[in-house]
């Protein structure tokens, strides 16, 4: 079974959560342009104007709740979609509108199910198909997915998966291999942050390297079920995930 139990993932979201906004506590509210060439920035999972995916939380919010702050935003986040815009000038209000709306229950319920939609369960059914088993190889693969999204572009989550699969010959076979596969999978997300094919990511991602970094902190530590409590001390943040 791939699904990280319930502790597990709280834990995982925790630590996401800690490089995403410098807390362990979920930010629903949060959204401002990181300028990294995908549009504003929102909510619990860095949902993007540019890519998709806050459209896609909106879109269902909204055939709920239609005269919501966010929805005069849909036609112009339907155009983003297609053309993978990420200016945001035509967006004026929408952060603000982002944190009105996200004080309602609901809306933090289709982030949480848009985020599971889109990125855990993706997640989870990569950590199946490459015989991941611990939970820091699945919190691996969730936070990269997060991060590097789930396109198929050189970027992408996939994308890593597969030149891991390829320089390590293949998927896990035992718990040994599983130590090394995931160590070569880090290092490579690491050199895309570093790297990346879409040289908009390049200013913003070259700066989150302590993401990866902490993570093969965690590997050398032998922390493979996450167990608590763990400081996340980098030169970026300090944090600490209780439970």
């Amino acid at each position: 079974m791939a699904e990280m139990t319930a502790i597990q993932k709280r834990r995982c979201e925790q630590y996401t959560s800690i490089f995403e906004n410098d807390t362990t506590e979920l930010q629903y509210n949060y959204c401002e342009n990181i300028y990294d060439g995908r549009g504003f920035t929102s909510g619990r999972s860095g949902f993007c104007t540019g890519c998709g995916d806050a459209l896609d939380v909106i879109t269902r919010y909204t055939a709920y709740k239609p005269n919501n702050p966010l929805a005069r935003f849909i036609p112009i986040l339907m155009k983003n979609r297609h053309s993978h815009d990420d200016d945001t000038n035509s967006l004026q209000g929408y952060c603000e509108a982002w944190k009105q709306t996200s004080d309602d229950e609901l809306f933090r319920q289709f982030q949480d199910y848009v985020n599971d939609q889109l990125y855990y369960i993706p997640a989870m059914v990569g950590a199946i198909k490459m015989n991941i088993t611990t939970t820091l190889g699945k919190c691996s693969f969730y936070d990269t997915i997060i991060q590097h999204g789930g396109g198929n572009d050189r970027d992408s989550f996939g994308a890593i998966m597969n030149r891991t699969k390829l320089a390590m010959n293949g998927t896990v076979t035992n718990p040994i291999d599983e130590s090394k596969w995931i160590r070569k999978f880090l290092e490579i997300r690491k050199n895309v942050l570093l790297k990346p094919t879409n040289i908009a990511y390049g200013p913003s991602w070259s700066q989150t390297t302590d993401r990866v970094d902490f993570l093969l902190k965690l590997v050398r530590q032998n922390n493979w079920n996450m167990n608590t409590p763990i400081r996340v001390k980098t030169r970026h943040h300090d944090q600490i995930i209780y439970s």
